[in-house]
């Protein structure tokens, strides 16, 4: 069995919309927002917002600019899981966080079911 899969993804200059992202994955997948502190005055309270999103064996933390895919245990995707992967890769294309060439990350090894 593979290593336990995480992976982050990233968007640079405009973020997803995670009310209509929390809509279009819901039709298939588990979404739930992540309830954050909200106090005070800040100037990215809105960037603050995420969503977790779950298959069968995978999750991800969605926010505006940066998604984060994970597994709690080692196993093999199921078809629902790699539709999800590929949705999120399709809504984050980049594999870093900035457009500068340093601090990619790159996807683990994983098994998808026979």
């Amino acid at each position: 069995m593979s290593k336990s899969y995480h992976y982050v993804r990233f968007r640079w200059w405009q973020g997803v919309d995670l009310k209509k992202a929390s809509e279009e994955l819901g039709t298939e997948f588990s979404v739930e927002p992540i309830e954050l502190p909200q106090a005070g005055i800040s100037i990215v309270r809105d960037e603050r917002d995420e969503l977790k999103v779950h298959s069968d064996t995978l999750g991800a933390i969605l926010s505006r600019f940066r998604a984060v895919l994970f597994q709690k245990e080692s196993a093999p995707f199921t078809e629902r899981d790699v539709r999800l992967r590929e949705r999120i890769l399709e809504l984050y294309p980049r594999n870093r966080p900035t457009p500068f060439p340093w601090e990619y990350s790159a996807e683990p090894k994983f098994e998808v079911e026979k």
